[in-house]
Order: structure tokens, then C-alpha cells, then sequence
């Protein structure tokens, strides 16, 4: 079978899919009821190049926000595409459809029925063909549903085997303004999630649908950024992807750069030292993302043990010992090879967070950074974070204005309890088990 490439335009301007550019996105973490906030950080995005821009849009509510947003954004001749981000409620996908330009939907959570989630799908699809809108349909390792995990377990075969049921639908509608992630935070996961996707895709399917990459949970700083330079620019490098994000705990303006940087080292290449290849870079941040693309696909798929930082340089001067072992150590552990410090899973941030959850990111992980191997979430809120931190050792978990849930693993211990106490809580409970 050959398989047609989809592409088409988001809101007729943005194309997408079949060897157009990759589009770089990101997402506001501002409440979208917060409509000031939410346009100021809309053109902070629009300036720093944002392909496309993601706003929670939980309920009806944020659904007029979102209207509103849109109105003032292109009144002031931003024309940057805007999704809607909706995690459960299929009456808000359906509103959202004459609103947003793309609906971000996991349709299984749509209803516990499949066939009452299958028709909510069908009813949206619809409505986005008569809209001009297009559907990103994007599912997370760790929001799969009982009905797939008990057939497939939570793999990456049962990523590929969930998607496939809405696209099958997709393609029997004719509807192909169609958009998929299979995003997880472990790389090894997310890598073949999408591998196996295309395949299916491929040799099932016979339309090759544009793909959104992104590792989510990345966290925050170098690890953030390589881990996402991992599984990005591994499949980049297959030519997998049509659009990515990086999900960063920090200001989602810094995810903008961070992606350009990985598109950029995956089609640039790298310089030949000696008979091996090496990085030269601007700065800290090319280098680490740079070096994560060249060696991380090899490290990943275990074709290579190790790799030699010989050559490499950083503003012309070669890079430090030190420097040297503190990338090695973020690279081996971000492509599951070796382990050597805390394992972080964080989310990005949205409109559900209620508290800072930036800096208690990193108080976090400043108090727990002796904690080798040990896997530590810290999300913002119940609505998919227990779902989205399945494999976590303990999370810290939002729930609610000012107050934190604590887990170990998927069992939470301590609820409720007021977040100037949780981190104290987190680290005795931590320090408890390991007595």
C-alpha cells in the first residue's frame, strides 16, 4: 500500500503536514478567564515566532474567554493560530469547534461508554469539517484509558492501537484536518509509540497524518531541554514530525527558541572531527541541545555505549571537564541508559494550575537532588496529572487553591494538605520509605 501524505492549512494561513516546515508551538499558562493575562502572554508568543498557540479551555466558560482572546488578538493583526486545549468535557469541544482554529481532544475521555465517546467524536467532526477547524487528537501515556490498557497494558503498542480507532473513524468520515501525539515523559516510550504509528499508519491506514512530538513533563532547565532534544530530534531525524513543543516548567515563551533550536540542529548537521562528529556551538544551550540531537537517537536505540566530547567546542573553546561529565550525565539518564540523579516529571503548567508552580519546581528539585534514581512528579493539578506521573515514585500533586495531594506511585497518602507544608511532607515521606 502507498500511503497519501495528509497536509492541509490551519485557519487557511498555517500549513501543515507533507514536507511543509515544521511548526514550533507552545502554551499559555494563564488562566484563559484571565483575559489581560492571557493576551499578554498571547503577543509575547506571537513576537518570539510561536507557529501556533494552546489555551486550556476546560468548560463553556473559557470557551467565550477564548472567543474573546481571538477577537482582541486579530483585531490587533495577530494572526496566530489558537487551540483549544480540552481534556473531558465533549460539550466543550463541540463549543469550541466554531471558536478556536484547532480542538486539542482525547476523544476516549470524552464518556466511560465507547460508543457514547464515539459518538460525541463524530458529532465534533461535524462540527469542526462545517468550521474550517481542525482536530489535534492527542493522547498522553498516561491517560489511556481501562478499555485499551487492559488489552494492550500501558505500551506503546496501546498508544498506537488507541489512536488508530479515532483515525480509522477520521478517514471513514472523510475528515482529514486531522493532527496526532502520542507524547509520554519517557523517552524510550514516546520514541516508539510514534514509530509504531506510522507503520500503522502506513501499511493499515494509507494516509500518513501530520504528527505533533513533544515529551511532555520534560520539566524544567538543561534536563528539560535535552530530554525533549531526545525524543524530538530522534524521530525529527527519521523524518517523523510535522510540528513539535517543548514542555517546559518555566516561561512558555522559552519554549519557542528551545524548539527552533532542536529543528535546527536536526537539519543542519554536525562536523566531522577526526572521522567522528562533534558539536560547535554559540553557547551552553546550543551546545546541550545540539549534542542531545547528535548522540542521543544512537544512545536511545543502544547503538552506541558511549560517545566522546573530543572536538567539541562551545564559543570556540573546547568544553570543560566538568561541564563535560554534567552533559554526559543529563544525556546517558535522559536516553534511560544510566541514572545518576533524580528523575523529575513536571508538567508545563495551565489555566488549572493554582499556585507557583515554577518556583516549587525548583525548590523541589533543589531539596531533592541526592535522591539518585529516584523519580519525583510535580504537577499542576488533579485533572490529568496522577494520570500523566504513572510512573513516578511519589508526586506532588495540585489540588485546589493553596493545597497539595501527595503520592506514592498512583496511591495518594496524604490529601489536602496546605502547600507550605507539602515540600517538608514530600521529603518525609520520601526519607520514611527509605529508612
Amino acid at each position: 500500500m502507498v500511503a497519501q501524505p495528509v497536509s492541509f492549512s490551519i485557519a487557511g494561513r498555517t500549513p501543515i503536514g507533507a514536507g511543509h516546515p515544521i511548526l514550533v508551538q507552545t502554551m499559555c499558562n494563564t488562566s484563559t478567564d484571565d483575559i489581560e493575562g492571557s493576551l499578554a502572554q498571547c503577543r509575547a508568543m506571537a513576537a518570539a515566532g510561536a507557529d501556533l498557540i494552546r489555551l486550556t479551555t476546560q468548560g463553556l466558560k473559557q470557551v467565550e474567554s477564548l472567543r474573546q482572546i481571538k477577537e482582541r488578538l486579530r483585531a490587533e493583526g495577530i494572526q496566530t493560530p489558537l487551540v483549544a486545549d480540552i481534556h473531558f468535557l465533549a460539550d466543550a469541544a463541540l463549543a469550541a469547534a466554531s471558536v478556536a482554529d484547532k480542538v486539542r481532544i482525547n476523544p476516549g475521555n470524552f464518556a466511560k461508554e465507547h460508543e457514547v465517546a464515539c459518538a460525541k467524536f463524530r458529532e465534533l467532526i461535524g462540527l469542526c469539517r462545517q468550521h474550517g477547524t481542525a482536530i489535534r487528537i492527542g493522547l498522553n501515556h498516561g491517560s489511556l484509558g481501562e478499555r485499551i490498557t487492559q488489552r494492550y497494558g500501558a505500551t506503546p503498542l496501546a498508544m498506537k492501537e488507541a489512536v488508530m480507532e479515532w483515525l480509522r473513524m477520521c478517514v471513514e468520515e472523510h475528515f482529514f484536518q486531522v493532527v496526532v501525539s502520542l507524547k509520554a515523559s519517557n523517552t524510550l516510550v514516546m520514541v516508539e509509540a510514534y514509530r509504531l504509528l506510522v507503520a500503522a499508519m502506513r501499511d493499515e491506514l494509507g494516509y500518513l497524518f501530520p504528527l505533533h512530538l513533544g515529551v511532555t513533563e520534560a520539566g524544567n532547565g538543561d534536563e528539560g531541554r535535552i530530554k525533549s532534544a531526545v525524543g524530538i530530534g530522534t524521530l525529527l531525524g527519521e523524518g517523523i514530525g510535522d510540528t513539535i513543543r517543548v514542555s517546559l516548567t518555566e516561561d512558555p515563551v522559552h519554549e519557542i527558541p528551545a524548539g527552533r533550536q532542536i529543528v535546527s540542529a536536526v537539519t543542519a548537521g554536525y562536523s566531522p572531527c577526526g572521522g567522528r562528529s562533534c558539536v560547535e556551538a554559540s553557547d551552553w544551550n546550543d551546545f546541550i541541545i545540539k549534542g542531545a540531537c547528535l548522540w542521543g537517537p544512537s544512545l536511545l536505540d543502544k547503538k552506541i555505549d558511549d560517545f566522546s566530547l573530543e572536538g567539541s567546542s562551545i564559543d570556540g573553546a573546547p568544553v570543560s571537564a566538568a561541564d563535560g561529565e554534567r552533559f554526559r550525565d543529563m544525556l546517558f539518564q535522559a536516553c534511560r541508559r544510566r541514572f545518576t540523579r533524580p528523575e523529575y516529571i513536571a508538567c508545563p503548567g495551565c489555566g488549572r494550575t493554582l499556585y507557583d508552580l515554577e518556583s516549587t519546581f525548583n525548590e523541589v528539585k533543589r531539596r531533592t537532588a541526592h535522591l539518585a534514581g529516584v523519580k519525583i512528579a510535580v504537577m499542576g493539578c488533579v485533572v490529568n496529572g496522577p494520570g500523566e506521573m504513572a510512573d513516578a515514585d511519589y508526586g506532588y500533586v495540585g489540588e485546589g487553591r493553596g493545597h497539595v495531594t501527595l503520592y506514592r506511585g498512583k496511591t495518594p497518602v496524604l490529601r489536602y494538605i496546605p502547600q507550605e507544608e507539602a515540600i517538608d511532607k514530600l521529603l518525609e515521606l520520601i526519607e520514611g520509605d527509605r529508612k
